[in-house]
């Protein structure tokens, strides 16, 4: 069966003062934005070629419209899907946008102004901070269409814990943004018409660091995750040196330091 392509990626770079912040929606709104294989592809191949951009702070990835972030992927090309090398070929092309998000040297924050289900819910697990409406609503319903939920589903562990995260994917059942909240999936909600004002706010901090510095410390988080407590130590130690080398802390310090000077 030909696949269709339903919907688009949609990309905005903006230019500010001390560099560029980046916006990637997923706009596929008639079906909850959810993710055809073709999505995929554009959606990894978009955030990928955004880390060329020397100039890049941050990216925040999120759905088009106010219903959905990502609905999952598409049920229909899902339930075509013959043999095992074809379904092998189209959750590889989701672990890609996962893998694109992870990959990007800036942080990305996902906005989450809907329902992140399934896929959805994936691909915020692989972004590095997550904002959600407060009316949100997660879930990982796989097993209830006869899967598992599979591939970055593996981060949800580290993020609420082994029995929250049993708990997900076992029964398959939609949650609501607070207790997302309070599991720790999460790191802040917005009430009503503020979702965009806490973006920015959470943006402004970033801008507040050195740009180098925090592409660093991403870097180290995601070898964090890989490596024992004595190789990552050990990762640190490099990072710090190649830090140093680079001149950037010498002249962020130097102005810190003539800022306390004038105040005294």
């Amino acid at each position: 069966m030909p696949e269709t392509h339903g919907g688009r990626i949609v990309t905005r770079v903006d230019a500010r003062p001390g560099g560029r912040v980046a916006f990637v929606a997923i706009d596929n709104r008639a079906r909850l934005n959810s993710l055809t294989g073709a999505l995929m592809d554009e959606l990894a191949a978009s955030i990928a070629a955004l880390g060329d951009d020397a100039e890049l702070r941050a990216l925040v990835l999120t759905g088009a419209g106010d219903k959905a972030f990502i609905g999952g992927a598409d049920i229909d090309e899902m339930s075509t899907l013959a043999d095992a090398d074809a379904a092998r070929t189209f959750i590889t092309r989701l672990h890609a946008v996962c893998a694109a998000i992870r990959a990007l040297p800036v942080p990305v924050i996902a906005r989450i102004n809907g329902f992140a289900l399934g896929a959805g819910l994936e691909i915020a697990a692989s972004c590095d901070l997550r904002i959600a409406a407060e009316s949100a609503v997660f879930g990982m319903p796989e097993v209830r269409l006869g899967i598992p939920s599979v591939i970055e589903a593996a981060l949800l562990p580290r993020l609420i814990g082994w029995g929250r995260a049993r708990q997900v994917v076992l029964f398959g059942e939609n949650f609501p943004a607070a207790d997302a909240l309070s599991w720790g999936l999460v790191e802040e909600l917005a009430g009503p018409g503020r979702l965009d004002a806490v973006v920015e706010a959470w943006l402004a901090r970033l801008f507040s660091c050195a740009p180098g510095a925090v592409r660093r410390q991403k870097q180290l988080i995601r070898a964090w995750e890989d490596l024992p407590l004595r190789a990552a130590i050990a990762a640190g130690i490099d990072s710090f040196a190649d830090a140093i080398q680079s001149g950037e802390p010498a002249a962020v310090m130097g102005d810190f330091l003539a800022r306390r000077k004038a105040r005294r």
